[in-house]
């Protein structure tokens, strides 16, 4: 106990120079347990971003890239589904619903999705989550578009305002669907998804800009207004892909297994899950990047640490032999050093903690506004307190050598100070 005050006090006699190392190694925790915090927040909403979904349907290619063109609307598919064959897989009797997807066009760099009516009211994400408005309602009209809330916050899009949809998916079209424009009817409420980045339309839209066109280019001379492509018949030809929710999730891998040995065309089904799980462990190596460079981090403020407590050995050269006066043993000085790494080590790792609190609660708010992803209460696990009490060992270990070396002078010195 008495060497314990000893500590207290000889570390609040060297505040300013210790307060800046307790703000290193704090700031080390902090990025230290906020980069776990963000790594596993990602992995759950990377996981939320379907949810209520047996399978996903598609050309047949591979799951992961399925996934991607169909869920996270990243690249594009090998090719399309006929509308017939859609048709025949969804008469499945297990089949309880399914949502089409048609992809291809985009807005400013923003995909379209040409889907039903089905999407609003199947379609979960998160917690099983539903799709809720913002503002306006799902579309109704041929021409009806309903925005992600991010096309709408990005673009300053409001109900009423009419766009225009371009043919491809680059950033940059130069063939634009100008002759047949969209007003917007609804902005939904930010999901943290890749929804928020997708405008909207129905199937028949799709069909309806497309009809004077063909093979991706509008047929020279040809032209068909909107008001004509009304009257025309928009059933979809074509879709990218679908997704399916089943009667019984048991069901799956018989249904799966149908899809993918239908013969009218070659079909891939797979599970959301198992692909997600696939695709998160292909880009799994960043978490280990991330994993070393806080490691880094928290190997840099321990090494402040110890390079405070090297420098000012000199200093307390006359501290020390007035301890050892007093009749401390040499072991009493080197515990001296330990004790004072332990108490910055558990203050810095104290601190550390509240700075990641008051870091999330602040940032929660703008967070949720922004792209709509609730940041959740932060909870130390078990793999949070290892990772304190390894900072806390290495504190320890790295406090050995100014211990050491003020063990051996305390025995050399005695009373006298060489200046």
């Amino acid at each position: 106990m008495i060497l314990l005050k000893l500590t207290l006090r000889s570390l609040w006699n060297r505040r300013a120079s210790l307060l800046l190392t307790l703000l290193s190694i704090a700031i080390s925790v902090l990025l230290l347990l906020g980069v776990d915090y963000i790594r596993k927040e990602a992995r759950n909403s990377f996981f939320s971003t379907i949810s209520g979904t047996d399978l996903v349907v598609g050309a047949r290619s591979g799951p992961v890239q399925l996934l991607l063109y169909s869920v996270f609307r990243i690249g594009n598919a090998t090719n399309n589904i006929s509308w017939q064959s859609y048709q025949e897989v969804i008469s499945n009797p297990l089949v309880e619903w399914s949502i089409p997807l048609s992809l291809g066009d985009s807005h400013k760099g923003y995909r379209v999705l040409g889907t039903n009516q089905d999407y609003f009211r199947y379609y979960r994400h998160g917690d099983k989550r539903l799709l809720a408005f913002a503002a306006g309602k799902q579309f109704e009209g041929v021409f009806d578009a309903v925005l992600g809330s991010e096309v709408a916050r990005k673009l300053g899009y409001k109900l009423g305002d009419k766009i225009t949809l371009a043919h491809g998916s680059g950033s940059t079209s130069f063939a634009q669907h100008a002759d047949k424009p969209f007003t917007v009817v609804g902005i939904l409420k930010p999901t943290g998804t890749p929804i928020d980045r997708t405008v909207h339309v129905s199937l028949e839209a799709i069909e309806a800009i497309h009809i004077d066109w063909v093979n991706g280019a509008p047929v020279a001379g040809y032209h068909i207004s909107a008001e004509e492509a009304l009257e025309k018949n928009l059933q979809p030809k074509l879709i990218t892909a679908f997704l399916v929710g089943l009667k019984n999730r048991a069901a799956s891998f018989r249904v799966q297994r149908e899809i993918n040995e239908y013969k009218r065309e070659p079909l891939l089904a797979t599970l959301p899950g198992v692909a997600l799980a696939e695709l998160w462990q292909a880009i799994g190596m960043f978490e280990t990047v991330l994993r070393i460079i806080t490691g880094f981090v928290v190997a840099a403020g321990l090494l402040g640490m110890l390079t405070v407590l090297l420098s000012t050995l000199n200093e307390r050269r006359r501290e020390m032999a007035i301890l050892r006066a007093v009749g401390a043993h040499p072991r009493q000085v080197f515990l001296l050093f330990v004790l004072e790494a332990l108490v910055l080590a558990v203050l810095g790792c104290l601190a550390g903690m509240a700075l990641l609190y008051a870091a999330l609660f602040a940032a929660r708010p703008w967070v949720m506004a922004e792209y709509g992803f609730y940041l959740h209460t932060w909870i130390p696990d078990a793999p949070n307190l290892l990772m304190l009490a390894v900072v806390v060992v290495l504190a320890l270990v790295f406090s050995l050598i100014p211990g050491a070396i003020a063990y051996r002078r305390s025995l050399q010195d005695g009373l006298t100070v060489r200046v």
